[in-house]
């Protein structure tokens, strides 16, 4: 009876145990836009700073807009507007794939979608005379 019992919580160990590695499955999105942020400083001589520039992106899915930046500067590459992607999520970094290529990102900041739908009409009701 004992034996039976381990075993079958060996099975229960094993099953779950593939299913947490599994991780989550991959999610669409769409590139909509860029910006040039400044993302730091660099030193250039004993008093003279540079300002260091990075591309943020917006990642849009159909319920969240991810704005992401490339890690390091030396890794910057320029992802094409509209593109499709794939990406999934390990705490505040995206692993995304886009055009066949694959890249890292750092998550800066999420946000609801908003929607395309225009505001209702806010105006007040005529007055009765």
């Amino acid at each position: 009876m004992k034996t039976r019992f381990l075993v079958a919580l060996a099975g229960v160990v094993v099953t779950t145990c593939s299913l947490a590695s599994a991780g989550a499955p991959p999610q669409s999105g769409t590139i909509i836009s860029e910006n040039s942020v400044d993302c730091g400083t660099k030193k250039q001589g004993r008093k003279e700073q540079m300002s260091l520039m990075c591309q943020e992106y917006v990642v849009k899915t159909t319920t969240t807009e991810y704005h992401i930046r490339q890690q390091k500067q030396k890794d910057q590459a320029m992802l094409p507007l509209n593109a499709p992607v794939q990406f999934t999520m390990d705490k505040d970094k995206m692993k995304l794939k886009v055009g066949g290529k694959s890249y890292e990102f750092l998550v800066v900041s999420e946000a609801a979608a908003g929607s395309d739908a225009k505001p209702a009409d806010t105006k007040p009701p005529d007055a009765k005379q």
